[in-house]
Parts: C-alpha cells; structure tokens; sequence
C-alpha cells in the first residue's frame, strides 16, 4: 500500500510485513457455493466411505506387520523380511484414499535412496494433507509428538514408520530426539530415510519460516523436497488463525479436484562450515528451497506460533498481530529495556491521560527512541489501523504486557484494570471499564455496562478491581478465571501453616 501515514512528522507507511500463520478462506462466488452444496450431497458421502474403506484397510495391515513387536524392538533395529514388503501395499493405499478424495499429486525430480541422502527435509509445512508425502516417499520415518502414536488408529500407521518420538513433557527430549536422529542418519543398519518438516508448524505457504536445526545435526547429505498446492481456491493451508481441520476437510473433498506438487531437489551436500554449525547448514538448505519456491525467507519460529496461541487462549483481539509487534520490539531492543512495564509501575497516571490517545512523537518520546527509526515507524503503523496519527496507548502496552507478564486470563484482567485506570488511584471509571472488558473478554459495551451498574450499586461512579474480581466470582459464567488464583492462594496458605507447625507455632495466621 502506498501513501503516508499523517502523522505530525509525516511519517511515511513501511511495508506491510509478512505474516505466515493466517490464512482466509471464504467462498466468495455463487458458483462456489452451488458447487460445494452440490458436491457435499452427491458426491462427499462417497469419497469419506472409499477414503475411510482405504485407511482401514492399511491400518489392518500395519496391525498385521506390527504384530510380535515391542515398541522398543520398533526403536533399536529396522524392520525386516515380510514386515518390510508390507510397506508398498501402505504406501498404495495411502496414495489410492488422495486420489479418491479429488487429490492428484504429481511428483517432480527423483528421490534419492537412502545411501545418498538418509534425511528428506521437506517445506513449506501448511496442511494436514501434507501426511500424503509420506506414501509417495516409501513411508520413511517420521519425527512426531509421542502423543499422536497413541491414538489407536492413525497411530499404528505412525508407528509403523519406525518414527522418532518427541516427548514434549520430557526436558530432555530436545536431547534425545537429536541423538536419535543423529544415530539413525549415520547407521549402517537399513533404516527408512527419516522425513523431516524442519519448519516444525504449519504456515500459508507466504515464505519459509526459520528450519529448525534438528535435521542437520548429523552433517549428512540431505535431500530438500518442496511441497506446492496449485490449485484456484485454497481448502488445504490450516494456520494458527484461519478455518479448523473439519471445514478444511469438507471444502477439499467437495471440490471437483485439486492438486498436490511434490519436487525433488538435488541432494545437497554439506561443506565443512555446515557440517560444524548446524544452524548455519540449515539457514543454507532453507534458501536454497525459498529460492526454488519462489518465495522469501522470514525469521519467525515456532515460539512465535506459541505466542500466538496464547494470545488467542487469552482473548486478546488482533492476537496475530502481537507476533509481529513482539518482532518489531526485538528489534529495537524493548524486549531487553522492559521500559513498557517501567512505564505501568512508576508513571501510571500518564498512561491514559486524553483517553490515551498519543501522537508518533509522544511514543516515541515514551519508549525512549529517537522519531527517524523506521522500524519504530512500522510498530506505530501497526496500531494506526485508520492512518489518523494517533493510537491508544493503553491497547499497545495492553498486548505488550500480557504476552509477557499474563499467565492467564486473571492476570490479564488485573493488567487491564491498571493500563485503564486513568489517575493510578486503584478506580477505573465506566467508559474505561467497557474498553478493559472488550480487550480481554471481548465482552460488548451493553454487557460491560450491566456489570459495572451492578458492582456500582452506590452510584460513585467508579469501581476497584477486588469489587469487580469478587463480584466474577459470584458469576457462573466467570467464576473459572480466579479457580486457578483461588487453588493457589488456598495453597499458599496452607504452606504456611505447616511451616508455623514446624516452627512450634501452631496457631494459624487467620487464628
């Protein structure tokens, strides 16, 4: 977008940033609506029995190659004989239950054997459906969660891949899950090639998120395998923000076809310098794939993604935005200066003063930074949504805060409580209470009013935060977000009338 930004410096508009865990799908035409309704009487009942007839019928033979194993015979030696003959029969059925469901999947290059390449790193992650590279590629081994392994019917498919399991639980799984995949690239054992998604979430597809470095630890020769979905309406790309697994299943199956494009890249060989510093490798393969692709690179990681969900557990509206305001922080250092929590604790009055409307140079001013940074342009843009020159502080210190300060919805009602109290007297007035309410509650102004009138039966014109916490707690509907607090509180209390019992004090502190 072109223009300026009309700010009392003039500020000129930064490009928009990227922003690859959001994804919009909407069936914009009539045609696409009678098709789809079409389609999801006659032809989706079929395609679900066949697809479903299919999988059966590789779980069924998984259970049969499974049969005899132990889980730890599954990690120690690659399967063998009869077993291993079984694999083409999955991979035929695994790809037969896509080309029923409308899916064609068109393979370009060659994949390389294992003695070649013993890792396949494979990118952009956007989809579910992007499992459907597992059966083109001889079904290899996997690096999945220990938790989809236990699901009695996808997780005996899963297991039969010889996966490598990550158990987020474990703090040393990051550990463990190297050196296996280490042990497993270097073997001389015939093990599956392992397949890797090194980008560890799924994206739209916009550009190739940070690899993480799992997949290059070994120094192997590694073979890139890029992933394309060319198709006019996109049903398959599920992001952090954007349509769940179901209607993404529903739109793709009532689609008359789509595709899939699977390309092969030449093995790529690590240097001395890669072999040495895995990141470095990694940094090296993901511009090579963005390059093929087509598409840029991008710093975002999976903590982002994470940050995201938070916010989005939280409440917090425009969650998807805060991953690229904590970016723009990063960079200009207020990650490290806290000055934003400095600014709540020692000058809360002058948060909100005018309502909190502040000019570019005023936030500046606030966050200590000089008005020519660029990149403190592009965060003031990104709350100047209508281009007026100014922005709610409170909503931007309200963001910022509870990403970093809120372990959950109670907390981030005391912050917003203290952002929108206006003379930093502990009293938040009914037009602050309403916007405090709408940022993490999203909670309508007709609702906020309600409240506030009840807990302010006495006509003040004001209430506290303890008025407000006490009155939730009354309120069904609310009363969940202090049961955390309250267990804990609870908790702390009877700590502290066992070390008063152990001390010789055996009264307690309320006797």
């Amino acid at each position: 977008m072109n223009g300026k930004v009309h700010t009392a410096d003039e500020l000129p508009i930064p490009p928009d940033l990227l922003n690859p865990f959001v994804h919009r799908l909407e069936l914009s035409t009539t045609y696409d609506k009678i098709k789809t309704a079409i389609f999801t009487v006659a032809v989706l009942p079929f395609r679900v029995f066949a697809i479903m007839l299919l999988l059966i019928m590789a779980w069924i033979l998984a259970c049969v190659g499974l049969m005899g194993l132990s889980e730890k015979e599954l990690r120690q030696r690659p399967i063998t004989g009869w077993r291993r003959k079984l694999n083409p029969l999955i991979c035929a059925l695994g790809k037969g239950a896509y080309q029923v469901g409308g899916m064609t999947i068109t393979i370009k290059g060659r994949q390389a054997s294992r003695r070649e390449a013993p890792i396949l790193v494979v990118a952009p992650h956007s989809t579910f459906l992007d499992a459907g590279i597992t059966y083109v590629t001889g079904y290899p081994s996997l690096i999945v969660r220990k938790e989809s392994g236990l699901n009695p019917f996808i997780g005996k498919l899963i297991n039969y891949t010889q996966p490598v399991y990550v158990w987020r639980e474990d703090p040393n799984s990051r550990q463990k899950t190297i050196k296996e995949i280490i042990d497993r690239a270097t073997s001389d054992l015939d093990w599956p090639q392992v397949l890797i998604f090194p980008e560890g979430t799924c994206t739209n597809r916009s550009c190739l998120i940070t690899f993480k470095p799992g997949a290059f630890y070994p120094g192997v020769p590694i073979q890139p395998v890029c992933i394309r979905y060319p198709n006019k309406l996109d049903t398959v790309t599920w992001t952090w923000e954007g349509p769940g697994a179901l209607k993404l299943l529903w739109l793709t199956l009532t689609q008359v076809h789509s595709s899939c494009e699977v390309e092969f890249l030449p093995v790529y060989t690590p240097n001395e310098d890669e072999k040495h510093d895995p990141k470095l490798y990694a940094n090296n393969v993901r511009r090579l794939m963005a390059k093929a692709l087509g598409v840029p690179v991008s710093d975002y990681t999976y903590d982002d993604c994470r940050l995201m969900s938070k916010a989005k557990k939280m409440n917090l509206p425009f969650a998807s935005g805060l991953i690229e305001v904590q970016k723009l922080r990063q960079k200009l250092g207020l990650t490290q200066t806290n000055v934003e929590e400095k600014i709540l604790m020692q000058f809360p009055h002058i948060i909100t003063n005018e309502g909190g409307q502040i000019s570019y140079k005023e936030f500046a001013r606030r966050l200590n930074i000089p008005s020519t940074n660029e990149i403190l342009q592009q965060l003031f843009r990104m709350y100047d949504k209508d281009c007026m020159g100014v922005i709610d502080f409170r909503e931007y210190l309200l963001g910022v805060l509870v990403i970093s300060k809120a372990s959950d919805t109670a907390d981030m009602l005391e912050l917003a409580f203290k952002i929108f109290d206006r003379g930093g007297q502990g009293r938040i007035s009914l037009p602050d209470v309403s916007k405090a309410l709408y940022h993490t509650l999203t909670m309508p102004a007709e609702e906020a009013q309600r409240v506030f009138r009840q807990i302010d039966s006495m006509g003040r014109g004001y209430i506290t935060f303890d008025e407000f916490k006490q009155y939730l707690r009354k309120k069904t509907e609310y009363s969940h977000i202090f049961r955390r607090r309250d267990g804990d509180e609870k908790k702390a209390a009877n700590t502290l009338r066992i070390c008063d019992y152990n001390n010789g004090n055996y009264k307690t502190k309320a006797e």
